[in-house]
């Protein structure tokens, strides 16, 4: 799969949690977490890393953590998910349309990866940005995975500033969608509400028609 190699262990303080979170719950992937969704896909939707109890845990993005609630119930929604829901590698979601990733494959330490890391992890994003079509639609939920995104097309930091709920059209056609993370700290803190996400998704919907 492109964008994804699940022996890398490029970043050895990644790696070494890694190592002690297998330990500690032998039942977890506990490796770097591979994209997941339509390898067609109009729309990638960029996170920042695997979550402890999530991704992690189940080895698909934002399933089984809490992240994953309002993300996977608005990707239904609007039609681009066949379930609401999203606990388990084996529960038979699928995507269309969409695909999800994240700026750092791997676990990391207080879900801060360190900027080393996020950019030693680059080039699987840039594979996967290569291969979108034309005019291709991208979310970045939140500031890391928006950097990373621009990273990843080799396009200049002040491109596109951060900003929730904006739309960029970057240079080479694609459109660059922003919102908060649907992190629990973000949709508990109110910072991020259910109608401010779904209306990043209603924009990104009404500009592809």
């Amino acid at each position: 799969m492109t964008g994804y190699d699940p022996h890398c262990r490029a970043c050895p303080r990644l790696a070494g949690f890694l190592e002690r979170v297998r330990t500690k719950y032998p039942t977890y992937w506990a490796r770097p977490v591979a994209p997941f969704g339509d390898p067609a896909a109009w729309l990638l939707i960029v996170g920042l890393a695997p979550g402890l109890h999530g991704a992690n845990r189940s080895g698909r993005p934002f399933t089984g953590d809490h992240a994953g609630i309002l993300l996977y119930d608005t990707l239904h929604r609007f039609g681009f998910a066949s379930a609401a829901t999203s606990v388990d590698v084996a529960d038979g979601l699928q995507l269309t349309g969409c695909r999800i990733t994240n700026a750092v494959k791997c676990l990391p330490p207080q879900n801060k990866p360190e900027p080393a890391e996020v950019r030693q992890c680059n080039h699987f994003l840039a594979a996967e940005l290569a291969e979108l079509p034309a005019g291709a639609s991208l979310l970045a939920l939140g500031t890391v995975a928006h950097a990373s995104i621009l990273r990843g097309l080799d396009l200049p930091a002040r491109t596109a500033v951060f900003s929730h709920g904006a739309c960029h059209v970057l240079p080479n056609g694609m459109r660059l969608y922003d919102s908060y993370h649907c992190s629990r700290y973000n949709t508990q803190t109110r910072r991020l509400t259910d109608d401010m996400f779904r209306a990043v998704f209603a924009r990104i919907v009404t500009d592809r028609v």
